[in-house]
């Protein structure tokens, strides 16, 4: 073999293995059935190496990839060589097959070159449901996995290219809509074939050699980057803390405690002295802690290194089992790739924040989804709706104000919330109001990103029934480098008969009467550095277009 491609041969290369993600991604956007996939991008594609190292990856939902090459282990390990062309793997669970939570599907395709395996093509992708106890797989009345829908350990879905119809058949018929399921992992299927054909093309076109030399380069060249950026960075032991609100059963102000420590061009994130886990879904799966670690060291390096294996080598964690980032098998863990990925995340962020000042950023708004199940009366069909709109605002950062109405820390703006014409033409709800909402993002030089104020009518046929899952309601997104935080959310349900009460951020069967109002306030963004340091026409700014009333 080769010993080195030629730099050029090896960034085209590059580019043509982004540009095969990317492509998967959009076969899935443009086929799958379901509202939370193709109106808001709830999925992600990804291919990694033999190894199982993340070797190209589109800009989807981080806190997907950061877990995808636990789970390709996970395939690799239990089926060994008994892997063939045309095989398809399915895996969704975070105990028995390092999935993040059940929700979050994945599709496997190898992809052979000369005869053997030599990278798998990728796509996970959040379904609306999953089975379980409650409607949308997000239960915060769970007390075991078992609770929250369908677990599905290292699974061959095709064998030689020809689809297990009778498994298939049984995965649906426990689910509630079982031809989206259907229709959603037909899109997955899809999206990981097309990307096996396009590598398989890639190889035809520069040769085995040329390709699997290429990706060695490519990983050790972003390892390159990243450890020589690390080392710019302040040595020291740094101590970071987040907080959950609570975990629905009672118990309060959950700390995830981060030691990290800068070494040179190492980093060590230690997260064993964080709170024990919890009854409840706030739990983190193991491969979902490890994402969140990753994410963080991707949100502070130069964003022109590829996000690629080889740029979290410098990373290494340490955690206990039986903690809220790590919880001992059978316990449900449901919420985790939001809370408390996003605390994970922010507990770092914060301890790093003396280490890289011009790197850190403030806290992004927190999660709080509403899942509504009811009767559309235009159709007759049952439906399950999640609410991906009123998005909270961006935390601040050294490079300005954070972007308004993004999402959550663990996917980065990734997540859409969709056209509301489309919304309210799809399912039986009127949007009254959508529009940034005042006051929330925090103060500082540079000021968080605001949320949004919304108002939405429900029109079903009779009676629905809601669940909320998130967090967020008692502590906003953190204020970092002398920034405030920004508001928490404050989510009302109004009543048709006009009485109005505050929702709770964990619920499962809040009754939805016709015409029921939802009212969201949602959360702002963090603010960065000392508020006196803004400019006064910023400021000025500020209250002339309506994000701050002062």
């Amino acid at each position: 073999m080769a010993d080195t491609v030629d730099p050029i041969t090896a960034s085209v290369i590059q580019h043509r293995l982004t540009a095969i993600v990317e492509e998967m991604g959009e076969a899935m956007l443009r086929t799958s059935y379901s509202q939370i996939l193709n109106s808001s991008r709830d999925f992600s594609a990804a291919m990694v190496d033999r190894d199982c190292q993340l070797v190209a990856q589109a800009e989807h939902i981080p806190v997907h990839v950061g877990a995808m090459p636990w789970a390709a282990k996970a395939v690799r390990d239990y089926f060994g060589a008994d892997v063939h062309e045309g095989d398809l793997f399915l895996v969704n669970d975070p105990y028995l097959g390092f999935g993040s939570h059940l929700p979050d599907v994945t599709v496997f395709a190898p992809v052979f070159v000369e005869g053997v395996v030599a990278f798998w093509t990728i796509n996970r992708a959040h379904h609306s449901d999953i089975g379980g106890s409650t409607h949308g797989a997000y239960n915060p009345s769970a007390t075991e996995i078992f609770h929250e829908g369908l677990r599905i350990p290292p699974l061959r879905l095709w064998d030689r290219g020809k689809p297990k119809r009778d498994l298939l058949d049984m995965l649906a018929a426990n689910v509630r809509h079982p031809r989206d399921f259907k229709g959603d992992l037909a899109a997955q299927i899809g999206s990981v074939k097309l990307g096996e054909r396009r590598l398989k093309s890639l190889v035809d076109s520069f040769g085995a050699t040329t390709v699997l030399q290429a990706c060695r380069q490519i990983l050790d060249g972003a390892e390159i980057r990243a450890r020589a950026e690390i080392q710019t960075w302040k040595d020291g032991v740094y101590f970071g803390e987040a907080t959950l609100d609570d975990d629905g059963h009672g118990r309060e102000d959950i700390k995830i405690r981060a030691k990290v420590t800068v070494d040179g061009s190492n980093v060590e994130v230690d997260l064993s002295e964080s709170d024990p886990e919890s009854t409840a879904f706030v739990n983190s799966s193991f491969a979902n802690m490890q994402s969140a670690c990753a994410q963080t060291l991707a949100y502070l390096i130069d964003p022109t290194i590829p996000k690629n294996a080889g740029a979290f080598r410098p990373l290494s964690v340490i955690a206990k089992q039986g903690t809220i980032v790590w919880s001992n098998d059978g316990l449900p863990v449901t919420m985790c790739t939001s809370h408390c990925s996003n605390e994970i995340i922010e507990a770092i962020i914060v301890a790093l924040a003396e280490a890289c000042p011009d790197k850190a950023m403030a806290g992004w708004g927190r999660r709080l989804r509403i899942a509504i199940k009811g009767q559309d009366p235009r159709n007759g069909r049952t439906f399950i709706w999640h609410m991906f709109h009123a998005r909270p605002g961006a935390g601040a950062s050294p490079g300005g104000d954070g972007w308004h109405n993004s999402g959550e820390w663990h996917s980065a703006g990734g997540l859409k919330f969709g056209s509301v014409e489309v919304a309210e033409a799809r399912f039986p709800l009127h949007f009254r109001r959508h529009e940034f909402r005042p006051d929330s993002g925090g103060n500082g030089q540079y000021r968080g990103g605001a949320g949004v104020d919304m108002e939405m009518v429900v029109e079903t046929a009779g009676d629905a029934v809601a669940n909320t899952a998130g967090d967020g309601q008692r502590h906003g997104a953190r204020g970092i480098l002398g920034g405030s935080d920004g508001e928490p959310h404050f989510y009302r349900q109004r009543s048709f008969d006009g009485t109005e009460h505050p929702l709770p951020s964990k619920a499962t069967g809040l009754p939805v009467k016709a015409g029921d109002v939802f009212i969201v306030s949602s959360g702002g963004g963090g603010g960065w550095g000392d508020p006196t340091l803004r400019c006064s026409n910023h400021h000025a700014d500020d209250v002339t277009d309506g994000f701050t009333s002062r």
